[in-house]
C-alpha cells in the first residue's frame, strides 16, 4: 500500500464542515462518503485504480487549505494528479460564492441563511452516472430510506480496498450493475421499476466511449432533452443531475417536495404552494438558483432551535 500527500487550496470562502457535511447529509456515513472525527473519506474509482482520499482541514474558511492523504496500490504521479483533480471536484472546491452572496444580500431570508452556512460549497458527485442512479433510488422514498438503500447498493456492488483493516467501498460501475438481473436488483430493496431504470440508465453509459460524462459538453437544456429520453428520468431528475454531477449554477428541481415546502416555510409562512409559484418565487435568484437551492436545503437539513 502507497501513500501520497498532497494539498488543496480552495476559493474562500470554503467551510470544510460544511461542504463535507453536506455531502454526507451530515452523517459519519452516507454510502461511499463519510466524515468522520473531521476526517472525509471517499474511495476512488480511478478508471479501475482505487484510491483512498482522507482530507482534513489545516485551514480556516477565510483561508482555506486542505491536506489530501492518498492511499492504494498505484499511486504514480498521474494517479496523484487525477485524485487531487478528483477531490477538488466532489469538495466544489473551485466555487466562488462571492458574486451569489452579493446578489442575495438585499435578501432577508436568504441574507440569513449565507450567513449562517458561509462558505458552503456544493459538493458533487464523482460522474454523471453516480448522480443518475443516486437520483432514482431517491425518488418518492424518504431521506433515511433512500441512505439505507444506497448504502446496500454499494456495500453490495461497488469495488472495495482494505485500508489498515477497514473496508471503503467506491460506487459501482455501470458495467456491473449492466450484468445484474433485475431479479437481483430487486434484492437490494429496489421497486421492480427503480431496478429496470437503473439497469437501463447502466446500460446506457456503456453505449459510448465516455459514457454518459459527454452530457458535460451539452448546454442545460441540452441536457435536460438528452436525459429525459431514459427510462426513469424525468425533469426532476435531470434538474438535479445539473446540480450534483455537472455543477450548473442555475439548475431548479421543480416537482421536488422538500424544496416546495422549504420556500414555502421560508417565505410564504408555511402556505401550500406548487411548482409554478415556486419557479416564479426563484426567478429572483437566476442566475444562481442552484445555490439558492443548494442553501435552502442546508437550512432545512438543520433548522434553528
Amino acid at each position: 500500500m502507497y501513500q501520497r500527500t498532497v494539498t488543496l487550496e480552495p476559493v474562500a470562502p470554503f467551510s470544510f464542515d460544511l461542504t463535507a457535511g453536506y455531502h454526507t447529509y451530515y452523517q459519519a456515513r452516507y454510502g461511499s462518503d463519510s466524515l468522520e472525527e473531521g476526517v472525509y473519506r471517499r474511495l476512488l474509482d480511478l478508471d479501475g485504480n482505487l484510491v483512498l482520499a482522507s482530507v482534513s482541514s489545516v485551514g480556516n474558511v477565510e483561508e482555506p487549505r486542505l491536506e489530501v492523504r492518498l492511499q492504494g496500490q498505484g499511486l504514480d504521479d498521474e494517479s496523484v494528479a487525477k485524485a487531487t483533480t478528483l477531490v477538488s471536484w466532489l469538495l466544489g472546491a473551485e466555487q466562488e460564492l462571492r458574486p451569489f452572496y452579493d446578489m442575495v444580500s438585499g435578501d432577508e431570508t436568504m441574507s440569513e441563511t449565507t450567513r449562517r452556512f458561509h462558505g458552503l460549497h456544493l459538493p458533487h458527485t464523482a460522474s454523471v452516472f453516480e448522480a443518475l442512479v443516486l437520483a432514482i433510488l431517491g425518488q418518492q422514498i424518504s431521506t433515511h430510506v433512500a441512505r439505507v438503500v444506497r448504502t446496500l447498493l454499494i456495500e453490495t456492488c461497488g469495488p472495495h480496498l482494505d485500508v489498515d483493516g477497514v473496508l471503503y467501498y467506491a460506487f459501482p460501475r455501470p458495467e456491473t450493475l449492466a450484468a445484474m438481473p433485475v431479479e437481483e436488483l430487486r434484492g437490494m430493496k429496489l421497486s421492480w421499476r427503480k431496478a429496470e431504470y437503473i439497469r437501463g440508465i447502466a446500460l446506457a453509459s456503456l453505449e459510448e466511449l465516455d459514457g454518459l460524462e459527454s452530457l458535460r459538453g451539452l448546454d442545460d437544456q441540452e441536457v435536460v432533452s438528452e436525459v429525459t429520453r431514459l427510462r426513469g428520468v424525468g425533469n426532476w431528475t435531470a434538474q438535479w443531475l445539473l446540480v450534483r454531477a455537472l455543477g450548473r449554477p442555475d439548475a431548479l428541481p421543480l416537482g421536488d417536495l422538500a424544496l416546495r415546502r422549504t420556500v414555502s416555510a421560508l417565505y410564504f409562512q408555511g402556505e401550500p404552494i406548487d411548482d409554478a409559484q415556486v419557479e416564479e418565487f426563484c426567478a429572483r435568484w437566476s442566475p444562481w438558483r442552484t445555490y439558492a437551492t443548494v442553501y435552502m436545503f442546508a437550512a432545512m437539513r438543520n433548522p434553528m432551535g
